[in-house]
């Protein structure tokens, strides 16, 4: 009999479509699960606040794994657990981006930041693209610059004053790159950093937390608060930023638009995540769970 009592699923390439939204086949696959009991979150690189207004725009209410595993957040948004880095580590961090003058942004307990607004915006408007070709540059621009509104992103002039701030703890930094050279030299640059984590959620950028900030920490940490066994946990995933949590569940789900290593670490392929593979996964599950 298979009994799956948690459920959680990655944002981006996954419970999100090529228009970065939450399909009602999704949306209603998830209501079903919750409604069976299930415990159903999400667990993503993206900060609370970007991820808040994508759940309520469908009537989602769940717990969320933030930043890669830095931010534990309850239903209600309040944080549970978080992990950041040191002021020295985030110099140190800070020091090779700059140096390989590669645009990234600051994830923080009190925001995201950035020194280069259009950058951003060009950087972001990159990777819709790519899922998106046919999209026309003025609806894309606009798209981006509502996400960018809504991620509540803060404009500074340098990070200086924010490492190290007693009042601010840094998270993660996310860089952004369409030289596929230039992040695998940059990544090389971190191995010679002690305490952080390097992994990626897509194929243009870099994602650098603590050391135990991931994924399948933070949902051993999540279970275990609840009295569930991970064996009867179920995640679902699409790039290397996943595999932690895949490696750890005893229901490990690949998307059909994974990258082959996350298809071939995973127990169970579902459909891609434009053709709401999400849904079919838990509806299959449920299926199974009310046969047995």
């Amino acid at each position: 009999m298979t009994l799956i009592k948690c459920i959680a699923t990655d944002m981006d390439g996954t419970l999100l479509n090529a228009n970065q939204e939450i399909s009602e086949a999704n949306k209603l696959a998830i209501q079903a699960a919750q409604e069976k009991g299930i415990d159903f979150l999400v667990a993503t690189g993206r900060s609370y606040h970007d991820l808040r207004y994508i759940l309520e725009k469908v009537d989602i209410k769940c717990p969320a794994i933030c930043l890669n595993g830095a931010e534990i957040r309850d239903e209600n948004g309040n944080v549970e657990h978080g992990i950041g880095l040191d002021k020295a580590t985030a110099d140190k961090v800070a020091y090779v981006l700059d140096n390989a003058d590669m645009y990234y942004e600051l994830y923080t307990s009190n925001g995201t930041y950035t020194t280069n607004y259009e950058k951003g915006i060009q950087a972001v408007m990159d990777i819709y693209r790519t899922a998106n070709p046919s999209i026309e540059a003025s609806t894309l621009r606009e798209t981006v610059e509502k996400r960018f509104e809504k991620r509540l992103i803060k404009i500074v002039d340098n990070f200086d004053g924010i490492f190290g701030a007693e009042d601010i703890v840094t998270y993660k930094f996310f860089g952004f790159s369409k030289d596929a050279s230039l992040l695998v030299d940059v990544s090389r640059r971190f191995e010679e950093i002690k305490g952080i984590t390097v992994t990626a959620s897509g194929r243009q950028n870099i994602e650098i937390t603590h050391k135990h900030a991931q994924k399948g920490n933070a949902l051993k940490r999540y279970t275990e608060k609840r009295g569930i066994s991970l064996e009867d946990t179920m995640a679902l995933g699409d790039n290397y930023n996943d595999l932690s949590m895949l490696e750890v569940v005893g229901h490990s789900v690949a998307m059909g638009n994974a990258e082959k290593e996350i298809k071939d670490a995973c127990r169970y392929l579902t459909g891609l995540n434009t053709e709401d593979g999400v849904a079919e996964a838990i509806n299959k599950i449920l299926e199974e769970m009310t046969i047995s």
